[in-house]
């Protein structure tokens, strides 16, 4: 089964770690990433889409992402 996660935040170094720390848990860039004003907050903000390969495992909506 392949899991799908996007993640996002501000334009910062913690949104860089963040998609740092998923690669290193084995999940795997997926696409471009997004970059994209937000005028409420007026901050850039940022996306990028990550999947991982969860081999025997039945699709579970109630299961975090991370545990698969």
């Amino acid at each position: 089964m392949l899991i799908y996660r996007f993640l996002t935040g501000e334009d910062d170094s913690a949104f860089c770690h963040k998609v740092t720390k998923a690669l290193s848990e084995g999940w795997q860039l997926h696409g471009s990433p997004t970059y994209a004003f937000d005028a409420v907050t007026k901050k850039m903000r940022c996306g990028q889409a990550v999947t991982r390969v969860a081999r025997d495992q039945p699709y579970d909506p109630e299961k975090k992402l991370i545990d698969f």
